[in-house]
């Protein structure tokens, strides 16, 4: 499969779970690929060397102007980028029941990472492929941001939301430019994420009508699709990837 033949991808969050999987199966098809993670590690070393990485890049999301910097390191390793995946993402309890000052720490950290620093690594993205003929983003949100979460994940809810809005308004404004955005809002995956407690994970897929929680593998699929540019008039397009629990 080469349908992403010498395309130059950066990935966020790649060092497990669903962005390892777009990495590697980015990199099956054909891309050069450029791998993030928040800090060092072994896991994403290991993924950079298991599908011969372009760089590996360290950054974290929760600092301000992190999603900038980003870019900018991805561009230091290849001049020329053609598609950002914006993966990488927190969940962080907001508790009603917490205090104040941690219910507003939830709320600020996870917006820093699900959505300023996505949201300003677009912005780079669309700087540099206004320069370059046109580009692909793949955001990924999730079922949450559709119908919301827990009543202690509001702040996951509404940072998903907000990346299902950004996604929306980025392809409409720019789509007449090659600049094709697209988002992706999985349900539950079989990631650290996902429910381990027993009745938990026995209420979770008696939810999905599918009878099971989703792949990393099938988010990837998607993924990559999207960014073989095979449909560009779906931008703008959200792709639902939850077993029928929520059908839009």
């Amino acid at each position: 499969m080469t349908e992403l033949k010498d395309r130059m991808v950066l990935v966020t969050g790649a060092s497990r779970g669903i962005g390892a999987a777009i990495a590697e199966a980015a990199a099956r098809a054909g891309a050069r690929v450029i791998v993030h993670s928040s800090t060092p590690g072994k896991a994403l070393s290991d993924v950079a060397a298991s599908i011969g990485a372009a760089g590996i890049i360290h950054e974290d999301l929760s600092a301000p102007g992190a999603g900038f910097r980003l870019f900018d390191k991805a561009l230091a390793i290849a001049p020329r980028l053609d598609a950002l995946v914006n993966n990488a993402g927190v969940y962080i309890d907001s508790a009603l029941t917490a205090p104040r000052e941690a219910w507003s720490e939830s709320w600020a950290r996870t917006q820093a990472v699900n959505v300023q620093a996505p949201a300003d690594a677009c912005h780079a993205a669309i700087a540099h492929f206004r320069k370059n003929g046109g580009g692909i983003v793949v955001n990924i949100a999730s079922r949450a941001g559709h119908r919301g979460d827990s009543i202690d994940g509001a702040a996951y809810a509404a940072s998903k939301g907000a990346v299902l809005a950004m996604t929306k308004t980025f392809a409409r404004a720019l789509a007449g430019e090659n600049i094709l955005f697209y988002a992706v809002a999985p349900g539950w995956v079989e990631t650290r994420m996902a429910p381990k407690d027993i009745e938990a994970r026995r209420k979770a897929v008696a939810d999905i009508p599918l009878g099971r929680v989703a792949t990393p593998e099938e988010v990837a699929a998607m993924t990559v699709f999207l960014l073989t540019g095979a449909c560009a008039s779906a931008t703008g397009a959200t792709f639902d990837i939850n077993g029928a629990s929520y059908v839009r």
